[in-house]
């Protein structure tokens, strides 16, 4: 049966991605949807990409554009380096670029440039890297940037009194408008958690990846998951982020 997974933030753990590939049996009759922040991290962040790129050559793929790739598009496009990126696990990245040609470049860059702000499926169901303010969904979003660094919905779920149902006036507007809303971004692993979490009606597949955490795979449908081995467990001599 046809399968729809989503996928947390990656962060260059391509030997976390492969291995949680595998372990979720994914076929090419799956869709999958990855949240974003494919780079920065471990020290495969330019492999990451190549693999991403020949994976969505065989099956459906939907990208969605994490704060992380916006840094790194930025420095494909015009060559020079911010140094903010660099300082949050951009070194590594920088450093994996650098064996890569002109052209691979490019390629990767066109790659950046076609990923979604964001996407709602046939179930009304949103995916989006970090999050939205506007009580009209994100379309509606006045400052775009919060499609890849909003931390305030994934708050304010947290803090919601479960009591407060769909069609009460209490419940906010902008939760209302979506089925079920995925998220990454932030780490479970701030909450001590190192599996997906649930608030209402969002779901956070951020496992820590990028950290000492692992790579979350999830089924939409039946909330199934599948995780790889804690990441830096997978680079022993490298610190990731942190």
């Amino acid at each position: 049966m046809k399968r729809t997974l989503v996928i947390g933030d990656i962060h260059g753990g391509l030997k976390a991605l492969i291995q949680v590939l595998e372990r979720a049996k994914v076929t090419t009759d799956d869709t999958l949807i990855f949240l974003g922040d494919y780079i920065d991290g471990w020290s495969e962040s330019a492999q990451t990409i190549q693999y991403l790129i020949e994976l969505s050559e065989k099956q459906e793929c939907i990208f969605i554009k994490g704060n992380h790739d916006v840094w790194c598009e930025d420095y494909l496009r015009i060559g020079k380096a911010n140094r903010t990126w660099l300082f949050h696990g951009g070194a590594l990245t920088f450093e994996g670029y650098q064996q890569l040609s002109d052209e691979e470049k490019k390629k990767h860059l066109n790659f950046f440039e076609r990923m979604k702000l964001y996407y709602v499926d046939d179930n009304n169901n949103l995916f989006i890297h970090a999050g939205y303010t506007s009580m009209k969904g994100p379309e509606q979003e006045f400052y775009k940037s919060n499609y890849n660094w909003d931390r305030t919905l994934w708050e304010m779920v947290l803090t919601m009194d479960k009591r407060v149902k769909k069609h009460s006036v209490l419940y906010p507007k902008r939760l209302k408008i979506y089925n079920e809303i995925y998220i990454g971004h932030t780490p479970t692993l701030y909450y001590n958690i190192e599996t997906p979490m649930n608030a209402i009606n969002v779901w956070n597949i951020d496992t820590g990846a990028a950290f000492t955490g692992k790579l979350t795979v999830l089924d939409v449908n039946t909330k199934q998951y599948w995780q790889s081995d804690n990441v830096n467990e997978l680079y022993p001599n490298e610190k990731g982020r942190n």
